[in-house]
């Protein structure tokens, strides 16, 4: 419950953020294309709301426990432009969502499943790449700005999300239960971030 819970503030936050950055946009075409995007992200916090109602969870009580860290995390990786508002879909939101797939292993299979499916919800992030990719192939001289920025959005998350399973002793049976440990899966989620960041031009 705790893990559907979570993931829900994050499905719910990342909405809110995605329509207010969206007026970052240079034109009315890509903000109208984040704001569509951002459906993506309510639609599934419906999903993780409706899951914890049928387990007897007010979803609200669910996700309270997390809203200081997702609130500190916000706070210290507030864009300042469009381009840095894209790295943060792309690049600073995957370090939660990989963060979730990995400790969801642990959990039953309906549960696994339903994250499993909200998870797969990309849009937004294959817009942000898109655009990314874009900016660098016609700016080259953005590529350093872009790159800082996106090594401070994993250090911000990593941060995060070891403090999340810290104060969660029900996240870390999660972990460790699955047969790993915390340090190991923050090093994967550095990892993946890093690819990422390669893959749309940024350097490590």
């Amino acid at each position: 419950m705790d893990l559907l819970g979570l993931l829900a503030l994050g499905e719910l936050l990342a909405f809110e953020r995605m329509v207010f950055d969206a007026r970052l946009a240079p034109d009315l075409a890509r903000r109208a294309a984040l704001s569509e995007a951002a459906v993506g992200e309510i639609r599934n916090y419906r999903l993780l709301a409706d899951r914890l109602a049928e387990l007897g969870a007010d979803p609200a009580e669910a996700m309270a426990p997390f809203k200081e860290a997702f609130r500190s995390f916000d706070a210290s990786t507030s864009p300042r432009d469009w381009l840095e508002a894209l790295v943060k879909v792309h690049l600073g939101d995957a370090v939660a969502d990989d963060f979730i797939r990995a400790v969801s292993a642990g959990l039953e299979e309906g549960d696994r499943e339903l994250i499993a499916t909200v998870l797969a919800e990309t849009a937004a992030a294959d817009l942000a790449a898109e655009e990314i990719r874009a900016a660098v192939k016609a700016d080259p001289a953005v590529t350093g700005r872009l790159s800082l920025w996106a090594r401070r959005l994993v250090g911000e998350g990593i941060n995060r999300a070891q403090g999340v399973a810290a104060a969660n002793e029900r996240l870390t049976g999660l972990i460790v239960g699955d047969g790993g440990t915390l340090d190991a899966l923050l090093r994967r989620l550095t990892r993946a971030h890093q690819d990422r960041m390669k893959s749309v031009g940024l350097n490590n």
